[in-house]
């Protein structure tokens, strides 16, 4: 796998590439390449055992034309600036795609959150949460979980804002726990929309879902949840991974029992009855669809040459290196991208700031089925525009339209100073 690629160059070439297509001004496209602005900060804690330490900490805020900034925040001992740059830009673009009115943010501490105590984790959260205190807000800047993080860090989070702003303000923040002020179906919301995004790829290109082989790369909260969604839907999910590594078996994996066995081995690997791969082997199997759901730069151009899969449907954010997507278009593999596919969770979030903002719940049933609504009517957009212009992949429709609708609200606001 790639870790070379840098990130914010990949979605730097993805804008060009559909910029070709959309009518507005250069100057236009080249602001809506880069951030307008990024926190970088140093955060120093207390260990248990007394010592100080100190982190870095980002958070950028790519473009705020349609809406607050919205976007997760990561824990991972990869996270660099360029790397919350990228990701901020595919949530502005994804919120777009969607026609969610928020812009787009990210934001992540460098560390590995194995190595510190839940009190560490704690104290670490809350200084990162009096750092944003000046840029976020329920109508300014909505952070949300992202890699390694959950409704534990959305709550101290929250917690931190409301005591220092001495208010009670839910919607400065989504993925909360639902005595929090969380929204029923957002733990799901990321895997269940890269469940539809396949259900109605398959529907499009006219094969059955139902029997078709499914590779899941990262069994983490998205992978797994899509996982048996798409087996749910009558899928075989044939082969999974996590960062230990992978298991294959042929004759189909039951997506519970192996999530039941890495929650009681702390791995998928081992798992009874089935065979060890690596992860390259897994992105590499003869699977009709391969999902993607770990980290950026998964597979660059020289691993695209032996991915297999007719189908890849993107549960991660950036999997595929620009590279990847020339080689994969050649051969005519379609993807699905991230900023469709993985979409459910910051809709779904959207869902969960506007119950907070009207301080009225909504039921599971009304929040899937009106996700069910988002993901259907953006994958028919997607597919309307990529059919109606010359555009090399489903990516390049999608920046189009997601550009498209950023551009217009910017045309519409006028130019000021």
């Amino acid at each position: 796998m790639s870790s070379e690629a840098n990130p914010f160059e990949s979605l730097r070439e993805q804008v060009d590439d559909a910029a070709a297509v959309v009518d507005a001004d250069p100057g236009v496209i080249e602001r809506l390449k880069n951030p307008e602005r990024v926190l970088e900060t140093n955060l120093t804690f207390e260990r248990d055992d007394g010592s100080l330490e100190t982190v870095r900490a980002y958070r950028s805020q790519f473009n705020g034309d349609r809406g607050p900034y919205k976007g997760g925040i990561r824990y991972h001992p990869g996270v660099t600036r360029d790397e919350v740059k990228a990701l901020s830009g595919w949530m502005a673009y994804k919120c777009a795609v969607v026609d969610v009115p928020y812009g787009g943010g990210k934001g992540g501490i460098a560390i590995d959150p194995a190595d510190y105590s839940e009190t560490e984790l704690e104290r670490i959260t809350r200084a990162f949460a009096t750092e944003l205190r000046p840029l976020i807000g329920e109508d300014r800047d909505i952070p949300a979980p992202d890699v390694n993080t959950g409704q534990r860090e959305m709550n101290w989070i929250k917690d931190t804002y409301e005591t220092l702003e001495n208010t009670t303000a839910p919607g400065v923040i989504t993925g909360k726990a639902l005595d929090s002020g969380g929204s029923e179906g957002r733990v799901e919301a990321t895997g269940r929309s890269v469940a539809l995004s396949a259900r109605e790829a398959f529907d499009w290109l006219g094969r059955e879902l139902a029997g078709a082989t499914v590779a899941v790369q990262g069994y983490g909260n998205a992978g797994s949840i899509a996982a048996r969604l798409l087996d749910d839907l009558g899928a075989d999910v044939v082969a999974v991974s996590d960062s230990s590594g992978g298991i294959r078996d042929p004759e189909g994996l039951d997506p519970r029992d192996v999530k039941s066995h890495k929650a009681e081995t702390g791995s998928v690997t081992g798992y009874p009855g089935s065979e060890g791969i690596t992860n390259e082997e897994l992105l590499t199997l003869d699977v009709d669809c391969l999902v993607p759901a770990a980290l950026e730069n998964a597979v660059d151009g020289d691993l695209a040459t032996d991915v297999a899969a007719d189908l890849i449907v993107e549960a991660a954010n950036g999997p595929l290196t620009p590279g990847a997507d020339d080689v994969l278009a050649e051969r005519d593999v379609y993807v699905v991208p991230d900023i469709l596919a993985n979409a459910g969770g910051v809709t779904v979030s959207y869902f969960e700031w506007v119950q907070n903002r009207q301080r009225f719940g909504w039921t599971e049933e009304r929040v899937n089925e009106e996700l069910e609504r988002v993901i259907t009517e953006a994958f028919d957009t997607l597919v309307a525009t990529y059919e109606s212009n010359e555009v090399r992949n489903l990516r390049t429709a999608a920046y189009v339209v997601g550009i498209g609708r950023i551009v217009d609200a910017y045309d519409q606001a006028g130019s000021w100073p």
